[in-house]
Formats: C-alpha cells, structure tokens, sequence
C-alpha cells in the first residue's frame, strides 16, 4: 500500500492533536480535582451527582431554616421570661399592698406602679421579630395583635394560628404562639375553680384561692361546678348552704333552700368543703374547699365556678383599679380590697405557669431544631461523600496516567520529525 506524503503528515498531526487533548483533559482534571469534567465523560455518574446536588441544595436550604427558627424561637423565648419577671414584681407590690397598715396612697402609689408595668406587658405581647412582624399576633403577622387600656380592658385582633417553618423534608415545627393561648386563655382561680365573693356582700370575710384535694372527684361527671355559698347569721351563729345553680337546690338538703339557720354551721378558721353532711340526696363530695379569715354578714354570698378562661390584662387591670379605690377606716371595704388582691396573686399564678408552659413548648421546639441539626449535617457529609466517589478525582492513578501520556507524547513527537525527514530529495541532493 502506498502512503502518500500528506496522508503521513496528516496522520502524525492527527496522532499529536490527539495526546495532546488526553494530556489537556488529564491537566484540567488535575486542576479541579474532578474526575467528570463534562456530562459525557459519565453520563451514569453525572446524572446520578445531579440528583444528589439537588438533595443538597435542599438540605442547605433546611439548614437556613433550622437557623431563623432558632433565632425566633429564641426571641419568643427570651420575651416569655420577661413577661414572666414583670409577672413576679407586679405579684410582689400585691403581697405589699395586702398589707393592713398601708393607707390609701401607699395603695394608689403601687397602683401607679403596676400600671406602668401594665404598659410593659402590652409593649411585651405587641413585640416584633427581626423581620417586622407582630411576634404574638399568630397568622395576622402584619396586625397589632393587643390594644386597649385599663379602664377599657384589653382586645385580641390576632388569631390562634401559629407560623411554622420547613425544618427538614417530613417536618414542618411551629415558630410561634398565638397571643390568645399566651396572654387570653388562662385559667382563673386555682386552676381548678375560682371564688368571687358578691359585690353586695357586707362583711368582712378575705377568701383564700382553694383547691381541690382529689381531682377524681371534682372530675365527676355529676358535679355541676357552677354554686353559690350562701350566709346567715342570727342569735351569733353563722351558717351557710351550698346552692346547686343549675337546679337552684341546697346540695346540703337536696331541697330547695330555707330560712335561716341554713344547714351548715361556720365557725372561725373552719373550712368550707363541697361534701354533704349526709342530709341530701344523693350524697356528694366533690373534693373541693377554701377557707376565710374574717367574718360574713348575714346574706353574703360567694361564688363558686369551674375555672374558666381569664385575661392577664383583665387581672392586673382590675387589681389596679381595686387598689385605686379609698377603702381606709372601712373593714368592709378592705376586706373587698383584699379580696381582689388575693383573686389576681391566684390569676398571675395561673399566667405564670401559662408562660411556662409557652416557654417549655419552646424549649422543646429549640431541642427538636438541635437534633434536626445534627442529623441535617450528618447527611450532608453522606451527600459529600456520594459527590465525592461520584465525581471526585483519584489522584494517584491521574498522575500516573498523565506521566505515561506524557511519554507517549514525546515519543510520537520525535516519530513525527524522524518520519517527516524521511524524503527522496535528501538522496538526490547528497
């Protein structure tokens, strides 16, 4: 076969471009540390790192999210425990103001008080987060959620919703809480039931909060939690009758209630119970009591209720309002004054355990991102790893390679020239 000149020059020109696009490639891959520079050097490979950049990508993105959660579940966190605080001082100035050597304007003067820290916790429940947004104003993130003022009482314009964010791929976790279940929804009293003594009412009997000494009981399906506690006093003796509102029954005689003596005598230090005296029918004991200091007048009444929802603001509002009325040199009178005193120490109980609550539902949010943390960073190393095996170059056998290129090269350049001078004219012209 005859080889012409061209198809030799041709031939070797097309040998050298092609070691010399091995020995580029090899250096770009040398460069980058990449092994699939292009989606045809592994297509398999290739399309498979595509899937799991993907996956990344969102991992990343959870990350992000994992982190403004953090940050907002802390400052939820951090404006729960200040309210917290501002509960305790404002239940502090109360057990001063129950004192009875204060006159008048020492109660006005921690009125005064109150109501600035009154001003506080409305500044509290209408923070905003970083971003702008009313932190307690639930869906309506744009919306003043609390307005209002002492005298007028205080609104919600929020709603129960509570924002959440995409933490991981199957866990979407609530960021916020709704102001309502913060700061409207708690319970009254003693958690259990709450005591209002009548407004009518003359003497000068101080409740206690209560509680109930077996839960199981109070639970029964039978009892109506709706009573009133009726006195009369005649001849020096005080007595009372509970009254079953919802059929307007004594539950001490099953009857309909009678003059005085009323069935029940009360002395001095004794305790109140909703347990019958074996007089009705049927008997009951629904596990509850509270007890007085003082002493009713015939016709005082006290209430008696199933614990329901109550406001804070509601609560230091009418404690403010309570302590700004003149009650000095009157028993009576005091002793209402003390009586609105002890109700809102038991409500701020109730909202101080209610923002415990709020801040433990977020500890436990904060943990859950904690660990969705530590597991998102464990998967991302197994993303790492699968990019790395997929795409990543071994750069033991790159070298290698590239030295045996390298050889070859050189070796089909001094070929070339060996070949190229290989001519008859070289002949004829010696």
């Amino acid at each position: 076969m005859r080889i012409s000149t061209n198809t030799l020059y041709e031939s070797g020109t097309s040998g050298l471009l092609r070691q010399s696009t091995d020995l580029f490639r090899l250096q770009q891959q040398l460069s980058t540390g990449r092994r699939v520079l292009a989606p045809s050097d592994d297509p398999v490979a290739s399309a498979r790192a595509l899937e799991i950049d993907q996956s990344k990508s969102m991992n990343d993105q959870y990350a992000l999210n994992r982190r403004d959660a953090t940050s907002a579940l802390g400052f939820a966190e951090s404006q729960l425990a200040t309210a917290g605080e501002l509960l305790g001082t404002i239940r502090e100035r109360l057990v001063q103001a129950r004192s009875a050597g204060l006159a008048d304007s020492d109660r006005k003067a921690i009125a005064i008080d109150i109501r600035a820290m009154f001003s506080e916790m409305m500044g509290i429940a209408n923070s905003r987060d970083a971003f702008g947004d009313y932190l307690f104003s639930g869906y309506k993130s744009t919306t003043q959620p609390f307005s209002g003022s002492v005298e007028a009482g205080v609104s919600y314009a929020g709603d129960d919703g509570q924002r959440e964010a995409q933490v991981a791929s199957n866990r979407r976790l609530p960021i916020s809480d709704s102001g309502s279940s913060v700061f409207m929804r708690v319970p009254s009293g003693n958690g259990n039931f709450s005591l209002t003594p009548d407004p009518a009412n003359r003497g000068t009997a101080v409740l206690d909060s209560g509680g109930v000494s077996d839960m199981s009981k109070w639970s029964d399906p039978n009892n109506p939690g709706d009573f009133d506690i009726v006195f009369a006093v005649s001849g020096g003796v005080t007595t009372y009758d509970i009254i079953d509102n919802s059929s307007g029954n004594s539950l001490l005689t099953g009857a309909a209630p009678g003059g005085a003596p009323l069935p029940r005598v009360f002395q001095k230090g004794d305790t109140i119970t909703l347990r019958s005296n074996g007089g009705s029918e049927p008997p009951f004991d629904f596990g509850a009591r509270f007890s007085m200091t003082g002493a009713p007048a015939n016709g005082d009444r006290v209430s008696m209720n199933i614990s329901s929802a109550q406001s804070v603001f509601d609560t230091i509002g009418d404690v403010i309002l309570a302590l700004e009325q003149p009650a000095s040199g009157d028993a009576n009178a005091l002793a209402k004054v003390s009586n609105a005193i002890g109700s809102a120490m038991s409500n701020i109980d109730q909202s101080t355990d209610n923002l415990l609550t709020a801040r433990a539902r977020i500890g436990s949010r904060t943990t859950e991102v904690s660990a969705l943390d530590s597991l998102g960073e464990d998967v991302n190393l197994q993303f790492e790893t699968s990019l790395s095996n997929l795409r990543d170059l071994n750069y033991t056998e790159a070298i290698s390679k590239l030295t045996q290129n390298l050889s070859y090269f050189q070796a089909a350049q001094q070929s070339f020239m060996k070949v190229s001078g290989l001519s008859l004219f070289n002949y004829i012209g010696a």
